[in-house]
């Protein structure tokens, strides 16, 4: 499980006089349970990105608290990525590495053995559809040849926990099939708690046990798509999420120019 507590995070853009303090993550908080699919949602610069990367120990918030399986990231933050399986938007495969060989790397990285790391590409191989890909220099791999060897990669040390930051960017549509088939096998037969980012409502429909709608770097909704549809009145989820994420922003705008 994942649980993140009124999580802020600020940044400081340009220099001197023209320097400005950007709040990209003001207070967002949630649980993600395991053997469930959690969606992140919000428009570009509603703090997904900073939100996940915070999760994974890369960014240390300002405020707030983040545990991964009662362990606190900011504290601990070896043993929480230890449980964490991360694939971020830049995929970074070495591309004169092989598939295999970029997998057994990073599997070493997290300290496994040679022969176990080899033997978990294999089979992560298996799971992902992707042997006949395994001994080929990742150069000149396809978007999705690329998310497969990226995911792989992310779950060679097996974590119980996946944080995806939108994997479906630039894939087709049997690539996109094919990852929304690995993350459900995952969820519904190894209880993996997931995470991920999205601006696809389909994917959020088909895939998400659980949604998290971010606005202006806030929590502003938490719910299953049912739920949520029945909170703003609407059939069809784009036109509810719209609601949930612009609707906000739009009453501050009116606040200030009042």
């Amino acid at each position: 499980m994942i649980s993140v507590e009124s999580l802020a995070k600020r940044f400081t853009q340009g220099r001197g006089r023209s320097a400005r303090v950007v709040n990209a993550v003001q207070s967002v908080s949630f649980v993600a349970a395991d053997a469930c699919i959690t969606g992140l949602l919000g428009a570009n610069g509603a703090g997904k990105t900073t939100t996940l990367r915070a999760v994974a120990g890369l960014l240390r918030p300002d405020a707030g608290r983040i545990h991964v399986d009662g362990i606190d990231v900011l504290a601990r933050p070896q043993a929480a990525q230890a449980r964490l399986g991360v694939l971020s938007d830049a995929r970074g495969l070495y591309p004169r590495l092989t598939a295999r060989e970029n997998i057994v790397y990073y599997g070493r990285l997290q300290g496994l053995d040679a022969a176990t790391a080899d033997a978990r590409a294999e089979l992560l191989a298996c799971a992902l559809e992707m042997v006949p890909l395994l001994d080929r220099r990742t150069e000149g791999f396809s978007q999705g040849e690329r998310m497969k060897t990226a995911l792989a990669r992310a779950l060679v040390h097996d974590p119980s926990h996946i944080i995806l930051d939108e994997p479906t960017n630039g894939l087709d549509v049997l690539a996109t099939r094919s990852l929304r088939q690995s993350l459900r096998r995952l969820r519904d037969e190894q209880g993996k708690c997931i995470i991920f980012s999205t601006h696809i409502m389909q994917e959020v429909e088909r895939l998400c046990d659980q949604v998290v709608v971010m606005a202006d770097g806030r929590t502003v909704a938490v719910g299953s798509v049912p739920d949520l549809l029945a909170r703003t009145g609407h059939s069809d989820f784009e036109a509810c999420f719209v609601q949930l994420a612009f609707a906000p922003a739009a009453v501050a705008a009116a606040a200030e120019g009042a």
